[in-house]
């Protein structure tokens, strides 16, 4: 399939979907209606495009697509052995800022990245917020051969099987979206299907999704109810975190000093979207970025608690 093609089915996949109801956006999973957070929002709309999806295209039909039989690629690996430790992420938009990057070619940038020595890639392919769509990830995928996080915000197992379906090798399950037991269920699911998990926290009580289908855990330094970025939210949280978890830090990363303050706390995964797609050329500012860094060693062994 070419890229055109891809693009095409791309706008095929918006159409299909744009009917969410806009209305109910109003409802968040608390129980609140009205002045519901971004979070909230966005967490309501995903329940209507789920919902959607599964009437359009069952697992039945997911689990007949040409990339759901493939092996996964490991992002756990790859970071472990990484000198830079970069996830960088292809994000069109987000909430607080807007369009990034618009008319950015998803293969252009992300093949661009894994030349240019990133570990992994994450993809967003959320629309309504984030400007993007699986048809993204299933582009890319045919390109690169980086693993690649689905960045999305999982409620049900049904997207388990679409991230398996589209390419993906990494799932991100959100603490603060979920319950304990659903985080439970839905890791478990992701390694019956040979996906890996990434699970996001962003205070010290969400470490208590932790469990043992998690492969990596990720401290978000953006405030999903209010999407203010602290990078001090890392510094504070990594100790509490097992070392048998392999450790990123996400979002508000902008200096390669604060990846190397980082790396010294016990981080090996570092994901960054902005940053580089904010810049007419992300590809060269990834880069010049690792250019910059200084790796410095890291003992595996201690990194997994062995």
């Amino acid at each position: 399939m070419n890229r055109y093609k891809l693009r095409g089915l791309k706008l095929v996949w918006i159409m299909k979907n744009k009917n969410v109801d806009e209305a109910n956006l109003n409802y968040s999973p608390s129980g609140r209606l009205g002045g519901a957070s971004i979070l909230d929002k966005i967490l309501a709309s995903k329940a209507i495009e789920v919902a959607s999806c599964k009437l359009s295209t069952p697992i039945s039909a997911l689990e007949k697509a040409p990339a759901f039989s493939r092996k996964c690629l490991s992002m756990k690996e790859s970071l472990l052995a990484s000198e830079s430790g970069i996830i960088s992420e292809f994000k069109r938009k987000s909430p607080s800022l807007g369009w990034i990057h618009e008319d950015v070619d998803v293969v252009d940038v992300t093949l661009g990245y894994c030349a240019a020595g990133a570990s992994g890639i994450s993809i967003l392919t959320d629309f309504d917020f984030f400007g993007g769509t699986p048809m993204d990830l299933m582009a890319a995928r045919q390109f690169i051969n980086c693993p690649i996080l689905r960045k999305d915000f999982v409620i049900d197992e049904y997207q388990l099987y679409e991230a398996k379906a589209i390419g993906a090798d990494v799932i991100l399950l959100i603490a603060a979206a979920l319950t304990v037991e659903q985080t439970l269920e839905l890791a478990r699911k992701a390694h019956e299907l040979g996906l890996e998990v990434l699970l996001e926290v962003h205070n010290a009580q969400e470490i208590g999704h932790a469990n043992e289908f998690v492969d990596m855990m990720g401290v978000n330094n953006r405030n999903l109810k209010t999407f203010e970025q602290n990078i001090q939210t890392s510094f504070d949280l990594v100790n509490l975190i097992s070392n048998h978890f392999v450790k990123l830090s996400e979002s508000g990363i902008s200096k390669v000093e604060t990846v190397k303050e980082l790396r010294k706390v016990g981080y090996r995964g570092f994901l960054m979207g902005e940053n580089f797609m904010k810049e007419e050329n992300p590809v060269k500012a990834l880069k010049e970025f690792i250019s910059l860094l200084n790796p410095l060693p890291m003992n595996r062994d201690k990194l997994l608690g062995t």
